[in-house]
């Protein structure tokens, strides 16, 4: 079984997005370079970036999101982003009316069973959940290896949280890559058990 990894851009002071629900500048780190990170040709980065991200995203087999997330980008018109094989939604309704049920995106009532799912699917390979209100469920679950973060110069004072209402305390562990690329700070830390 490969490892849960909570993941996400985020601002200095925790958010993911602002009371608007906006990244601002959150993922421009992603097109201020001139590597590019996949093959969009939208998607480039520093070199230094690239080297931390693209081994990454080469190893994650499923992503976790919340239907919030879904909804908010149109369910990436069918196909996950990233090269991603599967998006497994966490939501308690049902997939949208006409949605194609052979698009490669599965719909789980509840973070336990969105995990046991994206487990069944990525094999050994990394389940990726994404930060906010679902990752911290999942983290508050006891059921996340390590936090990810693309800590970028920004303030938004208000926001959607990394961690979504977490409302308990959870150690990591001292962060064992801590990385500067142009705009981002990469940083990684494995979560005490």
């Amino acid at each position: 079984m490969g490892k849960v990894v909570m993941y996400g851009s985020v601002s200095v002071d925790g958010f993911v997005a602002d009371e608007d629900d906006q990244p601002g500048p959150l993922f421009d780190w992603l097109s201020n370079g001139d590597v590019p990170l996949d093959g969009s040709g939208e998607l480039k980065v520093s070199q230094t970036s690239y080297d931390h991200t693209r081994p990454y995203w080469d190893r994650i087999g499923v992503t976790i999101v919340g239907r919030h997330v879904f909804d908010m980008t149109d369910g990436w018109d069918g196909k996950p982003p990233g090269g991603i094989a599967h998006v497994v939604v966490v939501s308690h309704r049902p997939m949208p009316e006409g949605w194609d049920p052979e698009a490669p995106f599965h719909f789980a009532d509840g973070v336990e069973a969105a995990m046991a799912k994206a487990q069944e699917l990525a094999g050994d390979r990394i389940v990726e959940v994404a930060a906010g209100d679902v990752g911290g469920q999942v983290l508050a679950a006891g059921l996340v290896d390590e936090v990810r973060m693309d800590v970028v110069p920004v303030v938004f004072g208000s926001g959607k949280r990394y961690f979504g209402p977490i409302d308990a305390q959870h150690l990591l562990e001292d962060p064992d890559v801590v990385i500067q690329g142009d705009r981002v700070l990469h940083l990684r830390y494995r979560v005490r058990r």
